[in-house]
């Protein structure tokens, strides 16, 4: 089957941003993975504000906001399990997964039953898989997408787990304070049900031709995918700025923006939304530019000059004192992350083999725990120094890194025709 899509004869030209819905497959995943990303935010604060509510305990919510974090270290198995039975037929199982447990919240919640147990249980077991979904949807673009298409493509895609993060908390919110949990949890068994049916309809791996190659072991191939990044110059660049980014950058756009709203701008929960909301709409307002601009974005230096730009905004939120100054730094600390994200999956699809990339991106996952890292590290620091000289360090500490990183790989990255740069075609 041709990945080549056919345009009348006679019809006008599209935008070159909206090329990627012209693939079948991509107008079912979109939709679907928009479904997911709005399913799954709007669960996490209706069980989030659940647990807070019943138990009043702080330390307990916490430790039921770490629960997404679970399967981070499982992931590269997810890999491997995908590259053997297709990434469309792994990904419509954990989806099926989530409407599973979905459904039977929604059961406990409209009997009385529901309990922060029930919660705490049902998180763990879809922390377990959830961690591993946004990299087999990128696997899965990637092998259903033209390879002149895939930088707007992942960029569209981008779009439907930031604008979760604006729309999904609201709705979550509105339907749990005006309807009730129930109701809220009806929503989300809906959403789960639309993203299951739609993931169906995305296009199944192309067979390779020849006859079947033999297989290595789970544990075998998780070794030859490690081997390739490792002996990949591209690849381990990413790796390590993957983990960079987590460690810090990442901290101070996701896990320590309630103490920003809260103590440095002296706000409560709607400074809050709103500050979360400016990150957000960032990365919605980079990865539309970044689908309209398509090839003529270099993926690894764009990818590093947007790392760099990402903690110098990272000083720069240190020192602002007010919330006028806040969101306009996390507004472009939005753009700045998604101008790094996005180029990165590109640079990692194109430097892998069709049969290793579930693995790598499982691989790619692993650099998530720099976030909580960051984040243990980060509370002791700002009690003893002080937000803004938490900030500036962490952002020094990620310029250096991130100049080190280039440094070291400067011919593989920074070219433009460099492996990172140049596009592959698709084996």
């Amino acid at each position: 089957m041709s990945l080549t899509p056919r345009v009348p004869p006679g019809a006008p030209p599209r935008p070159a941003m909206l090329a990627p819905f012209r693939v079948r497959s991509f107008r079912f995943q979109w939709p679907a993975d928009l479904a997911t990303s709005w399913a799954a935010e709007m669960e996490v604060l209706a069980l989030g504000w659940f647990v807070l509510a019943e138990t009043g305990s702080v330390l307990l919510l916490a430790v039921f906001a770490s629960l997404p974090f679970l399967g981070t270290l499982v992931a590269p198995a997810f890999g491997v399990v995908g590259d053997r039975i297709g990434h469309r037929n792994l990904l419509c199982a954990m989806r099926a997964l989530y409407l599973l447990l979905a459904s039977v919240l929604l059961v406990l919640a409209a009997t009385g039953l529901l309990t922060p147990v029930h919660a705490f249980a049902v998180a763990a077991l879809g922390g377990v898989v959830r961690a591993s979904d946004m990299g087999l949807r990128n696997v899965l673009i990637s092998e259903t997408m033209p390879p002149e298409r895939l930088m707007g493509a992942l960029g569209l895609s981008r779009i439907t787990a930031d604008s979760a993060r604006v729309i999904g908390p609201l709705a979550g919110a509105g339907m749990v304070a005006g309807l009730g949990m129930a109701w809220a949890y009806g929503m989300i068994v809906a959403l789960y049900g639309a993203s299951v049916l739609l993931t169906r309809g995305v296009a199944p791996r192309p067979r390779p031709a020849g006859p079947p190659v033999a297989r290595a072991s789970p544990w075998g191939e998780l070794r030859q995918a490690a081997r390739l990044v490792r002996d990949t110059p591209p690849q381990m660049a990413a790796m390590c700025l993957a983990f960079l980014i987590n460690l810090t950058a990442y901290p101070f756009v996701l896990g320590l923006l309630p103490y920003v709203a809260r103590e440095v701008y002296g706000s409560g929960q709607a400074a809050l939304g709103l500050l979360s909301a400016s990150a957000a709409l960032g990365c919605v307002a980079a990865a539309l530019l970044i689908s309209r601009l398509g090839q003529a974005v270099l993926p690894g230096r764009v990818m590093m000059a947007a790392a760099l730009a990402w903690h110098a905004l990272t000083i720069a939120l240190g020192l602002t004192t007010g919330m006028a100054g806040g969101v306009a730094v996390l507004l472009l600390a939005g753009l700045a992350q998604a101008f790094c994200i996005v180029p990165m999956s590109v640079l990692q699809l194109r430097n892998a083999p069709a049969e290793l990339r579930g693995r790598v991106m499982g691989l790619r996952t692993l650099a998530v725990y720099g976030l909580p890292i960051g984040l243990w590290i980060a509370g002791p620091l700002i009690g003893a120094l002080g937000f803004a000289a938490t900030a500036t360090l962490y952002g020094a500490v990620g310029l250096a890194g991130t100049l080190a990183i280039l440094l070291r790989w400067r011919a593989h990255l920074w070219p433009a025709a460099a492996p990172a740069n140049a596009p592959r075609e698709s084996p």
